[in-house]
Order: structure tokens, then sequence, then C-alpha cells
């Protein structure tokens, strides 16, 4: 997955519809978030067991949900400066610090 093409994708899509003018760090925060709650609810009420064995149907909106939340990260570092390659894999490492 290359990160700066799909930014730079991203950001033609967001030129092209005008919306840069809604993409502040705190929209864009709060739209990652709303679509982790469609994610979360794609979830609720199922059991541990049910969860692990989505059908089709529900495992493609998952996906779908995925990369809406993903896309909106981007998108959030993009805006704050940030080079998401590199703050997950810092974060990765203080895990593997931290919990190995």
């Amino acid at each position: 997955m290359n990160l700066d093409e799909l930014t730079a994708r991203l950001h033609a899509i967001r030129d092209q519809n005008d919306w840069r003018q809604f993409h502040s760090p705190k929209n864009l925060a709060m739209a990652a978030s709303v679509e982790m709650a469609e994610l979360v609810e794609i979830f609720q009420w199922l059991s541990e067991d049910q969860s692990r064995q989505l059908p089709a149907e529900k495992l493609a909106h998952a996906g779908q949900e995925v990369g809406d939340i993903v896309l909106y990260l981007l998108l959030l570092c993009a805006e704050l400066g940030l080079d998401m390659d590199a703050v997950v894999r810092a974060k990765l490492a203080d895990s593997e610090r931290r919990f190995t």
C-alpha cells in the first residue's frame, strides 16, 4: 500500500469536489469516529464466535467501513503534517518494546 499515492488520490477527489473547506483536523477526526461507529454497529449483539464468522455481506460491509476509517485517517495525517507510516511504525515499535 503506497500511502502517498492514496493520499494524492484522496486529495484529487477532495479538490474536485471543493471539500477542502470541510477537511479540518477536527472534522476529519469526527468523520473517522462516525465511520468507526458504523463498523461497531456491524458487530452489535453478535457473540464472539459470530463476530469471527461474518456472513459474506457483513464482511464486505465491514471492509467498506475499515476503508472509510483508513482514508479519513490518511486525510487527517496529511492535514496535521504527520507521516502515517512513521507514526504507525513508531507505535508498533513502542508496543513491541512494552509487550514482548
